[in-house]
C-alpha cells in the first residue's frame, strides 16, 4: 500500500500508536504509573528527582550552614562590640587626663578656691591629700606673687592601661603672669598623670613633670 497509510499491524506506526489501542480497548497501560490513592499525598516533582538519602545530607548540610553562619555574626558582633568599648575607654582616659592637666595649668588668684577645687576634684589618693594639704599654703603664695596661669593642653597620649589603672603624657603650654613677668610668660609642659578608675570616673592619683 504505497503512497498510503500503512496498516497497523508491524512496522514502527504500530508501536506508536498502540498505547492509544489499548485505552480504546479498555485496557490501562501497565508500564504507566498509576495515579496516588485517596489518601497518599503525590510527591512533588522536586522531591521525586531527589533521593531521600540526598536529601537528608543536604538538609543537614543547610543546618550546619545556618548555625556557622550565626556563629560567626556572633562572634563579629562581639569583636566589633570589644572594638568599640576599648576605644570608648580610651577615649575617657584621654578625656580625663587631660581635663586633670588643664585643671593643674590653669590657675587664678582672684578665683584660687575654685580652681584649687576642680583640681581636687579630679584628683585621688595620695595626689588629692598632698594637694588638699598645700591648699593654704598654695592660696597665700597665688595671692601674693599675683599670679595666673591659663593652661592649654596641645597632647595626650595613652602610655598603657590596666582594668583600673592608666598613664597619660600630656603636653601643655601655659602662660603665666605674676608680679616678676607683669606682661607674661608662655611656658611648656610634660606631665605625667597616672590615673585609676574610682566609681566609673578616671581621677588622678599622681602627677609628675618630666620635662
Amino acid at each position: 500500500m504505497s503512497g498510503g497509510l500503512r496498516p497497523l499491524t508491524g512496522g514502527p506506526l504500530p508501536r506508536a500508536v498502540r498505547p492509544l489501542r489499548r485505552l480504546i480497548a479498555g485496557r490501562a497501560d501497565t508500564r504507566r504509573r498509576t495515579a496516588p490513592g485517596a489518601g497518599e499525598r503525590a510527591a512533588p516533582a522536586g522531591d521525586r528527582a531527589v533521593p531521600a538519602g540526598r536529601r537528608r545530607a543536604l538538609s543537614a548540610g543547610l543546618a550546619t550552614a545556618t548555625v556557622l553562619t550565626t556563629a560567626s555574626a556572633l562572634w563579629l558582633g562581639f569583636q566589633v562590640h570589644e572594638q568599640r568599648a576599648a576605644e570608648q575607654r580610651r577615649q575617657d582616659i584621654l578625656a580625663a587626663a587631660r581635663q586633670s592637666a588643664l585643671n593643674f595649668t590653669s590657675l587664678d588668684y582672684r578665683r584660687y578656691d575654685r580652681d584649687s577645687g576642680n583640681v581636687l576634684k579630679g584628683a585621688t589618693g595620695d595626689f588629692k591629700k598632698q594637694f588638699a594639704a598645700q591648699t593654704e599654703e598654695l592660696t597665700e603664695l597665688v595671692a601674693r606673687n599675683k599670679s595666673v596661669s591659663e593652661g592649654q593642653v596641645l597632647e595626650a597620649g595613652l602610655v598603657r592601661s590596666g582594668a583600673r589603672t592608666a598613664r597619660v603624657l600630656v603636653v601643655a603650654d601655659s602662660k603665666v603672669t605674676n608680679t616678676a613677668v607683669p606682661k607674661g610668660e608662655a611656658r611648656t609642659y610634660r606631665l605625667q598623670l597616672d590615673l585609676v578608675l574610682e566609681g566609673g570616673r578616671w581621677l588622678t592619683s599622681d602627677v609628675e613633670f618630666v620635662g
